[in-house]
């Protein structure tokens, strides 16, 4: 006799974006543009980092590692998205949609730690200058992205074993164009409230964690080069600038989903497009267009062609 907790349900459906046909095929440039976009500009960092020398440094080291995370995010669920706007039976296998939620948090919960990582390299950058070289060596930089890496993984294996056994029994389709946990879990033939209260927890800790680090980071760093330079501020704001628009884009709607949950579904849809579309390609924009060292790379290449 089988298990009464046996997942009946081999497949959900999406709703998509929005329920207009032409819309979602309005839609399908635009997505495929932004993707391609994405994948483009951040292989093009981390190969331009790879190939010139004077980025071989912990700061381009990091910053190739978080492109490469922001490529792999944004093909956790981009690809299907635009392939879903030409169907109008949009189904995701039961496999399938377990895969799109461990890589989504693994590659999200690893992003968060590297951020922090960044953040700390610029702290001994500009507020320990003469032991910048032998604290951020190559040795420390290979571990911290690691240790990032596993964060990421033990994150997602934990999310993945609070769902996995749930029973899927009745409805199937979800409100939305992608499988995440609040969703999925709202299909789930048992009451999830406390269940719910345990993943919001386990996202929050790590989210919270890594955002209160960031602040408190980003808030030193400004208050000691002010104190220990006649322009601090600026010069300050100058360096730290795009990183701490980079924190905001990501954590922002996170926070939004995660910790402070609205239940407007445009909302979530817009929120969720955001940062699983949008905030990939920002990322490589905003380093690139802020930093000099990589715009003169750049021009090297161009005028070496």
């Amino acid at each position: 006799m089988e298990d009464s907790n046996h997942t009946v349900v081999s497949e959900f459906i999406f709703q998509g974006l929005c329920t207009s046909r032409e819309l979602e095929i309005f839609l399908l440039l635009p997505f495929s543009a932004l993707y391609l976009m994405t994948v483009v500009g951040n292989l093009f960092v981390v190969i331009l980092i790879i190939i010139d020398h004077h980025l071989h440094s912990p700061m381009y080291f990091l910053l190739a590692n978080l492109s490469f995370v922001d490529f792999c995010y944004s093909s956790v669920n981009t690809p299907k998205l635009t392939i879903d706007l030409l169907k109008e039976n949009k189904t995701i296998s039961f496999g399938g949609c377990i895969s799109q939620i461990v890589c989504g948090h693994f590659f999200a919960g690893g992003e968060m730690v590297l951020l922090v990582t960044m953040a700390y390299d610029r702290y001994v950058a500009i507020c320990r200058p003469l032991h910048y070289s032998s604290i951020m060596d190559r040795q420390k930089c290979i571990w911290l992205v690691v240790i990032s890496g596993i964060i990421g993984f033990v994150h997602a294996i934990s999310q993945m074993v609070l769902i996995l056994d749930l029973p899927f029994c009745g409805p199937r389709v979800i409100d939305s164009f992608f499988c995440d946990i609040p969703l999925v879990m709202k299909l789930a033939c048992m009451n999830t409230d406390n269940l719910g209260i345990l993943i919001n927890a386990d996202n929050g800790v790590l989210a919270t964690t890594c955002f209160i680090l960031l602040l408190i980071s980003y808030t030193y760093i400004l208050l000691t080069v002010q104190l220990h330079s006649k322009d601090g501020s600026s010069k300050a704001l100058s360096t730290c600038t795009s990183h701490i628009i980079v924190v905001l884009l990501f954590f922002g709607p996170i926070i939004f989903i995660y910790l402070w949950p609205v239940n407007i579904t445009w909302v979530n849809k817009f929120l969720a497009v955001f940062y699983s579309v949008i905030t990939p390609l920002l990322n490589p924009a905003i380093y690139s267009l802020r930093n000099k060292d990589i715009k003169n790379s750049i021009k090297k290449m161009i005028n070496h062609m």
